[in-house]
């Protein structure tokens, strides 16, 4: 952004480096901001080379279709709005400059960003059948690290930004409240929060203490209702939900933590490590090695 030949351009095409964008993918993304000046982002749906690699890269597959169709999608759809996914996306770059630019002050810069401009009045295109590869991270550490990055960031932002929405003049009440309690309230903090409260503290109680009841719709309806959600996107990886519930009730854990690091601003708030990932352009499992064995920790 600071080039000179940036002050001749009018939009910021933004790429993680693991992201390989198909030769038409400008032609099919710029038409969106070159014709309704109203627009600020189009946003591209990522799609994986690796999907298949383990277990725990079908599981994320699962859940990034959810966010993909569910929040995206329907955001796109009824506000015109959603967050940034900080890569896969083209921005006008006088929307940039309204919106303050890019800030580094919590790890979710890009969904900062996001946010800020929708405030302006800017509006955002999500475009699903425009897919860009990318490569799902294959270790549970680097996944832990990057869950926590995206939780920790996403409440922090919530703690700096809740009075700013609530004051702004510039979006309709309605718009404020799809934004405080929709995207940030609900998906960033209670989607984290309940799921472990419920799995990992209230059913275990009520497993050892008879005296606690907990009603058969808590179990069994609204659980099974959610779990089939997200399925139903992925009918070929039913047979993984067994695995997926298990999977995604151990990173609520992790996520809890991040999401009250985030909103206390504890320690490791702007904690930044950057995602490992093997660089696999195909399907083929790339030969492990092992340099030397890591020293376990009990909290790992």
């Amino acid at each position: 952004m600071l080039h000179a030949y940036v002050q001749q351009c009018d939009f910021l095409a933004v790429f993680d480096a693991d992201f390989q964008p198909e030769p038409d993918f400008l032609m099919r993304t710029i038409p969106y901001l070159a014709r309704n000046p109203q627009i600020a982002l189009v946003q591209a749906r990522w799609e994986f080379v690796n999907p298949n690699e383990c277990l725990m890269t079908r599981i994320q597959k699962m859940t990034l279709d959810y966010h993909f169709k569910v929040e995206q999608e329907a955001g796109s759809s009824t506000f015109a709005f959603f967050g940034f996914n900080g890569t896969a996306g083209v921005w006008r770059i006088s929307a940039i400059k309204e919106a303050g630019g890019w800030d580094d002050r919590t790890t979710v810069e890009d969904m900062d960003l996001a946010v800020r401009a929708g405030l302006k009045g800017w509006k955002f295109v999500y475009v699903g059948d425009v897919k860009v590869k990318s490569e799902l991270p294959s270790n549970l550490k680097a996944y832990r690290r990057q869950q926590h990055r995206w939780t920790c960031g996403a409440a922090n932002l919530f703690r700096k930004m809740g009075a700013e929405i609530l004051l702004t003049k510039e979006v309709s009440l309605w718009w404020k409240l799809y934004l405080l309690y929709s995207f940030f309230l609900v998906r960033k903090v209670v989607a984290h929060v309940v799921p472990f409260v419920l799995y990992c503290v209230v059913i275990p109680f009520s497993v050892l203490i008879p005296e606690i009841k907990i009603p058969a719709w808590g179990v069994v309806y609204i659980p099974t209702a959610i779990t089939v959600l997200y399925a139903v996107r992925n009918p070929s990886s039913i047979h993984f939900i067994p695995f997926w519930i298990l999977f995604e009730n151990v990173m609520s854990f992790h996520r809890t933590k991040a999401t009250f690091i985030g909103l206390l601003e504890l320690g490791s708030v702007n904690e930044w490590v950057v995602t490992e990932k093997l660089g696999s352009a195909s399907n083929t499992k790339p030969v492990p090695q092992i340099l030397e064995r890591p020293r376990c920790r009990f909290w790992d």
